[in-house]
């Protein structure tokens, strides 16, 4: 026996969850299809697919499923305004969907909500989760992970899908198992991971044969996919036209008393004081490149006076910010996606994820640190689907030249990473029977030593 092989039966119990698929969309394509067969048949899955892959229709089939075989009703939690969006997408394919925001009525089969109405549903009504742009997850200290996953943690079936599994790091990824009930956070960074020097934040995969183990046990419960042809299928009708990205960096006018010229901000503080002293600049710049043209255009801000200041610049603009009601945000997307607003101003917590919005080429982003953000946003238009090619607006100012920079890093970085986890997943997927994990085991300290 390999020693990869004594470690990974020393540490891991294999257990199955899932049941062969009762029934299957014929109008999915041929590996939306295996994904979904796959998922049912592991009952506690994740799909890691690009955005415009189709995860929205996966999941719908892979809840029909659930319905089928345990006569009890699925639950999707999904972004704010996604849900109108996910109901309209199950008419399409035959699949009663109800969009509920106080509590599942009765004989609702698939329910689709905001995570922000967990509280208005009870989990053991319920025989399956879906968690749709599941990258919440990923912030382990926050407070909506842990309602999350201790919603699911009593329910049987559970299926996570986003295309931002982890966007900046490895360790990301155990949140997304410990929701799944396959290993906790802590049992993976202790069996797959080691934390450099006395910083116990900064972790690494171990050597070799860890890192063996790790794609190994990842391929058992996830499928990571930026295109068919990553699980063998043809690309086909799944090309992405050009994306062009602009970078604007914005002189300030205010510069610091005793100053020639502005200096780059050192620390979020300065950041901040930076923002606010070019917002004035920044929206002007904005609104000129979303006024040049009389297509449809997408704004992204971060701060409320960017909004009413962009909303104020741009010819047409809807604002749709924090304060608005659930109704009046998915009515404003809506109106967006079918043509009757044409400059939507809004920021990427509010409408950057799960939103289809191909019929938009233009976007204006102002920069942040997130690069799941900056991400996501550029996703909504730039996405399988979209016929025309994309232009973004980056807006920077010479004081945060620094941040663009960071952006950049983290960009390449996020390309690799997921890049790595597609081959190196798929690779053990060839190579290796499907297995699903169950809780770890504690590991003596010669035993869990790395070579």
């Amino acid at each position: 026996m390999e020693y990869y092989e004594f470690l990974a039966a020393k540490t891991q119990h294999k257990q199955s969850y899932g049941f062969e698929p009762r029934t299957m969309p014929s109008e999915l394509f041929p590996f939306q299809q295996a994904l979904v067969e796959w998922a049912v048949r592991q009952g506690r899955a994740a799909i890691f697919a690009d955005c415009g892959l189709g995860k929205t229709a996966m999941q719908l089939a892979w809840a029909e499923n659930v319905v089928q075989q345990t006569n009890k009703p699925v639950l999707i939690f999904a972004p704010l305004a996604v849900g109108a969006q996910t109901a309209r997408e199950g008419e399409k394919f035959g699949i009663n969907v109800v969009h509920r925001r106080h509590g599942r009525d009765p004989g609702d089969q698939i329910v689709v909500t905001n995570y922000e109405r967990l509280d208005k549903f009870n989990r053991h009504d319920f025989a399956g989760i879906v968690c749709d742009e599941s990258s919440i997850l990923k912030n382990y200290a926050g407070k909506r992970r842990d309602e999350i996953t201790r919603f699911m943690r009593d329910v049987p079936y559970r299926l996570l899908c986003t295309a931002t599994a982890a966007p900046n790091d490895y360790v990301e990824l155990g949140t997304s198992s410990e929701a799944l009930g396959i290993m906790e956070r802590k049992h993976m960074l202790a069996h797959f991971f080691t934390h450099d020097g006395g910083n116990t934040s900064s972790w690494r995969l171990k050597g070799h044969v860890r890192q063996k183990l790790f794609w190994q046990w990842m391929a058992s419960w996830a499928r990571a996919v930026r295109r068919p042809s990553d699980i063998g299928f043809n690309d086909d009708g799944f090309n992405l036209p050009p994306l062009h990205v602009n970078e604007h960096v914005i002189h300030s006018q205010n510069i610091s008393d005793g100053l020639l010229f502005e200096l780059p901000a050192v620390g979020l503080n300065d950041q901040r004081e930076q923002l606010r002293n070019t917002l004035n600049e920044r929206c002007e710049h904005a609104a000129a490149l979303a006024n040049a043209h009389n297509d449809p255009v997408v704004v992204w801000c971060h701060l409320n006076k960017e909004a009413d200041t962009l909303a104020r610049l741009i010819d047409g603009a809807v604002n749709v910010q924090g304060s608005d009601s659930e109704e009046r945000k998915e009515q404003a997307f809506i109106d967006f996606a079918n043509g009757n607003i044409r400059a939507l101003v809004s920021k990427p917590s509010i409408a950057g994820f799960g939103l289809n919005w191909q019929h938009c080429n233009h976007m204006t982003y102002f920069i942040s640190h997130s690069f799941e953000q900056y991400y996501q946003c550029i996703r909504r238009s730039w996405r399988f689907g979209q016929q025309r090619p994309v232009t973004v607006d980056v807006i920077a100012t010479d004081s945060l030249v620094g941040v663009l920079d960071n952006l950049r890093r983290k960009e390449q970085q996020a390309e690799t990473m997921f890049q790595s986890i597609v081959e190196s997943m798929n690779t053990e997927r060839l190579h290796q029977p499907v297995r699903v994990y169950n809780q770890a085991e504690e590991v003596p300290a010669w035993l869990s030593m790395s070579k």
